[in-house]
């Protein structure tokens, strides 16, 4: 299927979606308190962005979001490719590894507050170790699935040292793997903003919050299409670096 029909259907499925949720929030079987219809997003976007909250939302989140991002994406890539790499540090933290990894993020909200208090640190820490994983595991796969052929060419052809068979052989070969690791994390930090910003730290997920117990359900719906926004302008922007990077493989 050419490009500009998958966009054609896309966008189509993007107008049935929205004019069936009008026609459901208009009929009144659902109450319009608990299902706004989305032709009120507009006028609730007005109001905060006049008001200056939507814009201090936005970049409280961007700001421990892009930390967090960071830091997990750092941690979780060389983490995962040293494991990949030397079999007795893999041996040695493995179960460490299987211990941790089951724990949700959520489940280390109480330490985030007394490690760093109600504060920006807490909600970077959490998103940090959301995205930690998932870049753990995607790297370590994309390493040892690295063809063992090209290691054995590199050492044919002088390339045996730990650096050059790492930056000229490994990480090129599992590149296309990390770099999905790279695009899952992006939405699932975004998913994690909102859980780590629920107890009381500035952002989009706090705004949620305090619409919501206000039954200002128009304002969450408004928060809820930002942060969809938000993760679709930064995947977007993500598959364009990633087709530069990886255009050696056409």
């Amino acid at each position: 299927m050419k490009t500009y029909n998958k966009i054609a259907l896309s966008a189509l499925g993007v107008i049935v979606f929205l004019l069936a949720w009008e026609a459901v929030a208009r009929s009144g079987v659902v109450p319009a308190r608990l299902l706004p219809s989305p032709s009120a997003v507009p006028a609730a976007f007005l109001s905060e962005f006049k008001s200056g909250t939507w814009q201090a939302m936005v970049l409280a989140s961007l700001s421990h979001y892009l930390v967090g991002l960071s830091l997990g994406t750092f941690l979780g890539v060389s983490f995962g490719t040293a494991a990949a790499l030397w079999g007795k540090w893999d041996a040695f933290q493995a179960w460490v590894v299987r211990m941790l990894r089951p724990i949700p993020a959520i489940a280390w909200i109480p330490f985030a507050i007394i490690w760093f208090g109600v504060s920006e640190g807490a909600a970077s820490f959490l998103i940090a170790l959301t995205v930690f994983w998932i870049n753990y595991y995607a790297s370590y796969a994309a390493v040892r699935g690295v063809d063992k052929d090209l290691i054995e060419l590199g050492y044919a052809f002088g390339q045996g040292g730990l650096i050059p068979r790492l930056f000229k052989i490994i990480l090129p070969g599992a590149l296309p793997g990390i770099l999905s690791g790279l695009r899952a994390g992006l939405g699932q930090g975004w998913m994690t903003v909102v859980a780590a910003e629920l107890f009381g730290i500035s952002g989009l997920g706090m705004r949620m919050m305090e619409a919501s117990g206000l039954l200002a359900t128009h304002i969450v719906v408004l928060y809820m299409v930002t942060i969809a926004l938000l993760y679709g302008v930064s995947d977007f922007l993500f598959m364009q670096v990633q087709s530069r990077v990886l255009s050696w493989q056409r």
